[in-house]
């Protein structure tokens, strides 16, 4: 028997999947890891994906086999894993995940996706991601969608066959082309969970040429159809800007009538928790931020 533990992943880890189908193919019985029959598994899987994420109490780091993005960077799928499709029973999951690429053009400080896969490079095409062809709904890992050398033959592939897809990391709003905006309003778009028509761009840093490259972004996207209200904004916060100017970047893409969604960088920080919890529960909406407390954020 084979466990696997995911420790934080928001939805069904690729990985895990693929490990599990590996060794159902050889025939092993695989599951989610049950505690109380620890002693019963002949190899355990764990996958990390958050730094910031603890470690449950029955992880055996000496025993136990682990991986993802939170716990080394260095440590990867052997390649006859990576080349296979998932296992998506391990999680009951009843549409499709995937990376169309790899990698991002660009080196921001507070990400580790170029030190961990470098520059972008075309990974699987649609037709190799959409297996469970019951679903129409595409989730794609891309970090850097608009960067494949060959996305303009994704978006393609997802007309052709009608998909619905996510591009669940956000997409580059500083740099989008016309070209692309276009490209973007002619797919059925939705959010991670496939139930709104709605698509994800960022706002991290603060700066004049920063905000004049997401006004134009802005900008060519409605022009190509979207409108403000289909757009979301992932703010990072607590990375190297003030409390101030996280407040301008949230209140002006509210009154830009898109929605936000605040990313602390440090989950611990008192302030940093508490303008997460105040913006992404919508409390903005009914009580003023300089007046609202949370746990140990007191002014």
């Amino acid at each position: 028997m084979i466990g696997i533990i995911d420790v934080d992943s928001k939805i069904p880890n690729l990985a895990l999947m693929k490990l599990s189908r590996f060794h159902k193919e050889r025939g092993d019985d695989v599951e989610l890891f049950l505690p109380l029959a620890a002693s019963s598994y002949e190899k355990v899987y764990v996958s990390k994906i958050f730094e910031y994420s603890e470690m449950p109490y029955y992880v055996d780091q000496e025993q136990m086999q682990i991986g993802g993005t939170g716990y080394d960077l260095k440590i990867s799928l052997p390649l006859k894993v990576e080349k296979l499709q998932p296992d998506y029973s391990l999680y009951r999951y009843q549409h499709n995940i995937g990376f169309s690429m790899r990698g991002c053009r660009f080196r921001c400080k507070f990400c580790v996706v170029p030190e961990k896969e470098g520059q972008p490079v075309e990974n699987n095409s649609i037709e190799d991601i959409w297996i469970q062809r019951d679903s129409n709904f595409v989730v794609l890992l891309d970090n850097d969608f608009f960067g494949n050398p060959v996305w303009a033959d994704r978006i393609a592939e997802i007309r052709k066959h009608d998909l619905k897809v996510s591009f669940s990391q956000g997409l580059n709003i500083r740099i989008i082309t016309d070209e692309q905006a276009k490209a973007l309003a002619s797919v059925n778009f939705s959010n991670l969970s496939g139930k709104k028509k709605q698509v994800h761009f960022a706002w991290d840093q603060f700066g004049k040429g920063t905000e004049k490259l997401i006004d134009q972004g802005f900008e060519r996207v409605t022009a190509a159809g979207i409108k403000p209200y289909q757009m979301a904004f992932f703010v990072l916060i607590g990375f190297n800007t003030t409390e101030e100017q996280d407040l301008y970047r949230i209140n002006k893409l509210h009154g830009m009538g898109a929605d936000v969604f605040v990313m602390p960088y440090n989950r611990q920080d008192p302030y940093q928790k508490a303008l997460s919890r105040w913006n992404n529960r919508h409390l903005w909406r009914n009580v003023p931020w300089l007046e609202y407390t949370y746990g140990d954020w007191n002014r």
